[in-house]
């Protein structure tokens, strides 16, 4: 009986871990360590869930091996024992200021245009958008599908389709080797691989975005510790990334400056009684922070903390009303602006943005989430990225599952025809040496027609 327990458990396990996915969100002011399971309806389930303070990075860029190292194995070891599952390979974010995106395009003439498009054509496509030159100790890190032509048809779905040209339109992004590669020397050094590394505001996309925003135009704006990221869509096609050096850790420095206060006084200022407006704050209004090592408190007004917050954050969102301004014309976000990521929750800031750039905003949870007691403490929007990256870890390996099953229905469906056909080959090859006499020499012939006439004379004489 204890047999059979153990081998139901392990089959249990075993299908449990096929639809497992394991990943690491490295932030500048935290790490976060996640693992979620899909569900039977394709929901989003998370099993463990672990943070840590990060304190080698800065503007999503590792600054200190050492240090990065720590937080990711702190943050890890918390989600180990939440969830019971032990980290193998996993999915990691990508930001920082060195990344930059372009758009190319490629296409393939096929000779055999009777034949149909496969995912080795499409391949073909992308492989050659990684062959793309870039700037010297640059990589391409993502190569992301905008749409394809086929002959004359734009935007057309290939697979399956057949044609004399395939032309394919990709979102090229591009990062910093160096940086790619500390990160991953990070995740090596807690002895995990890094199964893939996904841009974070693609990652926070999956998380908040719905396929209608994307359709009708819309813009992801996460606001992180240390940077805010970008994505823009319409018509379901991603239009343009970026990655802008200024997050929620440039205000609270400012806070700190203003006040020469030690920086955690200042992020607590800033979560409890900032705000992304001034003018609706009372003149009134004071808030007491407490003396470092017994010295008097400081007596703060809230209308001029707002004012500080409203300073910087007037710079942030011109520069990213610039960034989407120049890639796509703003009437054209008929969704307008999803905020998401810690800085969105900074009081007055829908408001604020709203006032500035006259688009519809709103702020952006994790939507796709299974909500037990552990989802609930986990949708928000500092969690979006760890979450999007759960299920962007999921469409990659759903499109491998595609990619082989689709090539397996196409080699079954070739398979009873390239068997009729070699049979029949076989027949006519057959029929062919059946029907055909074979040729024999001049010389040959003339010595066997002797032989056999001795012989004859010879039979006679016998006779006789």
């Amino acid at each position: 009986m204890e047999e059979i327990n153990n081998d139901v458990a392990t089959e249990k396990k075993t299908n449990i871990e096929k639809n497992i996915v394991s990943a690491i969100d490295i932030g500048t002011t935290k790490i976060v360590a996640i693992v979620g399971e899909k569900i039977e309806d394709g929901k989003l389930k998370i099993l463990g869930m672990g943070t840590s303070p990060s304190t080698g990075v800065k503007r999503g860029v590792v600054q200190n091996i050492q240090m990065t190292v720590q937080s990711i194995s702190a943050a890890v070891s918390i989600a180990e024992e939440q969830s019971g599952y032990k980290f193998k390979d996993v999915f990691v974010g990508i930001a920082g200021q060195h990344i930059r995106s372009t758009e190319q395009s490629h296409q393939i003439p096929r000779s055999d245009f009777e034949s149909e498009i496969t995912h080795l054509d499409i391949d073909k496509l992308k492989e050659a958008m990684y062959s793309m030159p870039v700037e010297p100790g640059e990589e391409i890190i993502h190569v992301v599908p905008k749409n394809f032509i086929v002959d004359n048809e734009f935007g057309v779905e290939p697979l399956g389709m057949c044609g004399k040209l395939l032309v394919g339109t990709y979102h090229i992004v591009i990062g910093q080797v160096t940086s790619a590669n500390d990160i991953k020397r990070c995740i090596e050094r807690v002895d995990i691989t890094t199964r893939d590394l996904i841009l974070e505001p693609l990652a926070s996309a999956h998380a908040v975005l719905t396929d209608e925003e994307k359709e009708v135009g819309v813009a992801l704006v996460d606001i992180g510790g240390g940077t805010t990221d970008i994505a823009v869509y319409k018509d379901n096609r991603i239009v343009h990334t970026a990655v802008i050096p200024f997050g929620g850790d440039v205000i609270t420095k400012d806070i700190k400056e203003a006040y020469n206060i030690v920086e955690k006084s200042a992020e607590k200022l800033k979560v409890l009684k900032g705000s992304a407006l001034s003018d609706v704050i009372k003149p009134n209004e004071y808030v007491s922070i407490e003396g470092i090592n017994g010295r008097a408190a400081k007596e703060i007004s809230v209308r001029n903390l707002a004012y500080i917050i409203n300073c910087r954050m007037d710079e942030i969102v011109d520069r990213l009303f610039l960034e989407i301004s120049n890639h796509i014309d703003i009437e054209k976000l008929g969704a307008g602006i999803v905020l998401t990521g810690g800085g969105a929750l900074l009081k007055n800031i829908t408001q604020f943005i709203a006032y500035k750039t006259g688009l519809d905003i709103r702020i952006g949870l994790p939507n796709q989430l299974l909500f037990t007691d552990l989802d609930k403490t986990l949708n928000k929007t500092k969690y979006a990225t760890a979450i999007g990256l759960i299920m962007g870890g999921f469409d990659i390996i759903n499109e491998n599952e595609k990619r082989l099953t689709f090539e397996q229905l196409t080699l079954n469906k070739k398979t009873p025809e390239i068997i009729e056909e070699k049979e029949e080959e076989k027949e006519e090859e057959k029929e062919i040496i059946k029907d055909k006499k074979p040729k024999i020499p001049f010389g040959e012939r003339l010595k066997k027609g002797l032989i056999n006439v001795f012989t004859e004379e010879s039979e006679d004489k016998k006779l006789e």
